[in-house]
Parts: structure tokens; sequence; C-alpha cells
């Protein structure tokens, strides 16, 4: 099978290679998808999972990327909850090969079931920043009706899922970003926008959540303007300076089959709206891994032909 690999850990995003790879072996509990579409995140390179297994021995060449939307191939052994031909999105495990390749072992406790009419290239830019959304804002900060969050990088993949999230269970939602996000996120539903270049941050006032991608010296700032009782998360960095009476959380996105089958639904209920950008195909994914590229939304791999709209 075709497939992006990396071996080298000092190459970067050059080091991404179109290659021919063994077909994966289905292992107990495991599915095989044909993948139609992938989603990855730029910063993987550098995890240390996409270069060992679970117990830190070497593993490449390396399949990298996690996201993925495709069709159920084949059964592992004591497989149950899906079946072959069965439309699927989800996680791929972090320290085993991802989802940049045309077929992948996946956990099948990792895929939820994909409703017909969801495109795979819009399926495929929903896990990790839904997921991700989800747990910072309700598991995580318990953000509820009435209250008031602050959402770094609000046109982004996980930003842009959140300000939608957190306008419909109520919340008073603040974005920030670039200039030329203001409308984005406008459009998504914050209520109000910061540009994070122009404007000045301390000026939001209090709020009860941050919800942070960004980190550095945007996260530090971000500690002062939490309430009392309020909480700061981000999966930037463990945060090293903590909210005056208040928490700060840094967490690792974690699967949940039937969390995805909810955001699933809202998609097709049209509650939910993943930005997809730049739809690629396989022999440009170091193109689209380029630290200096940016596009608006999640860059989606196609594998298969005619999943979407593809842009440049």
């Amino acid at each position: 099978m075709r497939a992006i690999t990396v071996r080298d850990r000092t190459a970067g995003v050059s080091g991404l290679t179109l290659t021919d790879m063994p077909y994966p072996h289905a292992a107990e509990n495991d599915v095989i998808v044909r993948v139609h579409a992938a989603g990855f995140t730029p910063g993987e390179l550098d995890w240390p999972a996409t270069w060992t297994d679970r117990a830190g021995h070497d593993r490449t060449p390396t399949i990298p990327g996690h996201e993925l939307s495709g069709v159920v191939v084949e059964l592992g052994y004591g497989t149950t909850g899906l079946s072959v031909g069965q439309r699927v999105f989800g996680l791929s495990d972090w320290a085993r090969n991802g989802s940049l390749a045309e077929y992948t072992a996946v956990e099948a406790r990792n895929l939820a079931p994909l409703p017909a009419g969801i495109d795979h290239t819009v399926a495929a830019a929903l896990p990790i920043s839904g997921l991700t959304a989800w747990q910072g804002l309700f598991d995580h900060a318990h953000l509820t009706a009435g209250q008031t969050v602050l959402i770094h990088g609000a046109a982004g993949g996980v930003g842009s899922i959140a300000v939608q999230l957190a306008n419909e269970v109520g919340a008073h939602v603040i974005g920030t970003g670039r200039a030329d996000d203001r409308a984005v996120a406008l459009a998504l539903g914050a209520h109000t926008f910061v540009d994070l270049a122009a404007d000045e941050l301390r000026h939001v006032g209090e709020v009860d959540v941050v919800l942070d991608v960004i980190g550095g010296d945007i996260l530090e700032r971000s500690t002062e303007l939490v309430r009392p009782g309020g909480t700061l998360v981000t999966i930037a960095a463990p945060p090293t300076v903590q909210p005056r009476n208040g928490r700060a959380i840094f967490f690792v996105v974690e699967p949940d089959r039937a969390r995805l089958a909810d955001l699933a639904q809202r998609l097709r209920d049209g509650r939910l709206n993943p930005i997809v950008g730049a739809v690629r195909p396989l022999s440009e994914t170091a193109a689209a891994f380029a630290p200096d590229r940016r596009t608006a939304g999640k860059t989606i791999i196609e594998l298969v032909a005619g999943q979407g709209t593809r842009q440049s």
C-alpha cells in the first residue's frame, strides 16, 4: 500500500516520503480501515510517540497522521461493534502507525460509525478538534450556560469547534486570533473578537474559562484573566503560572466513541461545522505539513478521490 513515512527524526518535514509499506495486520479488537481522508497535526513530528512504541522502542519507518475517515475492510479477532463495509471515523493510536496511508489498523473502540451524507473529508477534520474542544470545555473546565469563555485560536481547528459548542450551551464567547480571523470567528458564534496582534488582551476582563491552544506568552497572560473559581485549560504545554484562586489544566485528547457519535450527529443536524481548508492528495502531504504554510481551517489529505472539494 502507499503511505507517507518518516525515518529520520532530525529531518523534519523534508523527511516525509511517499513509499510502499506492507498491508497492516489486524490485532485483537482491531479493524482495518480503507482510509478515504486523513487529518494530521503539524507538530506531531516532534511527538515522542511518533518515533517509538509504548515500550520506548524505535518503530521507524513510521506513518504519521491520527485522524481518519473511511470504510472497514477487515475485522481482527474478537472485534465487536463494527462490521465490514461500515463507514467510520475516529482516531488512530498515538504510538502506532497512523492514518496517512491507504489502509491502517485501528482499535475498534477508537472509531465511531459515520452517518450517510457526511463527506469523509469533513469527518476527518472532526476527531482531534472536536474531542479536544469538548473535553477542554466540558470535561475539564465544566463550562455552563451564562459563563464567559475566552477561546484562543477561534478560527483554527480546535477553536472553531469550541466556539460553536460554547455558543450552543449558552456561554458568552470571546474569540481571539489574527485580524483576518475576525469574520470567521464571529460567524461561528463568538460574541466578541480580540486581535492578538493589535488589541490588549487584558481589556477582556475576567472570564470563567480560558481554552488555550497557543501556549507561551499568551498562555501566561491569560492566567491573569481567570476569575476566582475559574479554569484555564491548555493543550499547548503544562502551564508554569497558575491563576489566582483558580485552576490551570493541561491535557491530551483521548478517544471517545460515544462523543464522536454525538459530534457526528451535531454535524448531520447542521449544529456543527468543521472548517475544512485545503484538501490535498497523499503525494502533497509534505507541502501540507510545511510549518510556514497557513490556511484557514483544517488541511485534509484525500486518499480516495471525490470525497469533497479540493482546494489549493
